[in-house]
């Protein structure tokens, strides 16, 4: 399963940073407090946390039981009310309708092809409200074809080892990330070795916004750098607005 063994490690891999500008995006595009949300591919929770702390009514979804396990974790930590649904982002079912709904860190990415991916945008705008948001970000043609080819990426704790090795896929604007874990166990006196293979894919901005307008999404804003910056070749990962109306 995606991220079954990665769950373990991804807080100790994500940069801290990122949840405070993902969370900063969310307030700058969604504005007032309170709003219900619900947050797409919630991995470990850190952004739901932040969002409830800074007065979002959040609900997670993710297909990973070992990531939310982990969100869990985070929420009790901190306090916060977050209710988690594991759940396919391709089937939001009666979860009920939301003002906004968020999708980060290249998530959608992991949709195996464009059918797949509009079948998401068509289950977000069921579920938002008429005047409903949808905030997303997915790599860029650049993050895809020019900087991932290659990428080599190695980490080490006390009791676990991880090699992160990127390649061209199958397909145009894809990468296969071949990710290997040394994991300690003491009842071998040795290392366990796993192995995952994570597939991401992303396409050229026109047949996202088609995707999205097919949807029913009518008014649609991309941006890079957190919304900070306009779209250029090299941005590496794109941030979208969309509004149904």
């Amino acid at each position: 399963m995606i991220y079954q063994t990665f769950a373990t490690l991804y807080d100790h891999l994500m940069a801290p940073e990122l949840y405070d500008r993902w969370c900063q995006f969310v307030k700058q595009e969604a504005g007032q407090k309170g709003q219900r949300t619900l947050e797409l591919a919630c991995g470990t929770g850190v952004l739901a946390v932040k969002l409830a702390a800074a007065g979002y009514q959040v609900t997670g979804l993710d297909l990973s039981a070992d990531m939310l396990t982990l969100a869990q974790q985070h929420i009790t930590a901190a306090q916060v009310s977050v209710p988690l649904v594991q759940g396919d982002v391709r089937e939001l079912g009666d979860l009920g309708t939301y003002e906004l709904v968020t999708c980060f860190d290249d998530s959608l990415c992991y949709m195996p092809n464009l059918a797949a991916l509009s079948q998401v945008f068509q289950q977000v705008a069921a579920h938002l409200t008429a005047d409903g948001l949808f905030l997303f970000d997915m790599h860029s043609l650049h993050q895809m074809d020019d900087c991932f080819p290659g990428y080599m990426y190695n980490y080490k704790n006390e009791t676990t080892a991880f090699m992160w090795h990127s390649y061209v896929g199958d397909y145009p604007h894809s990468v296969e990330h071949d990710l290997t874990f040394f994991v300690w166990d003491a009842s071998l006196g040795g290392y366990q070795v796993l192995n995952e293979l994570h597939r991401e894919r992303t396409y050229p901005l026109v047949q996202v916004t088609q995707a999205l307008a097919q949807a029913g999404f009518k008014k649609v804003a991309v941006s890079a750098d957190f919304g900070q910056q306009a779209v250029a070749p090299d941005s590496v990962r794109w941030f979208f607005t969309a509004k149904k109306s």
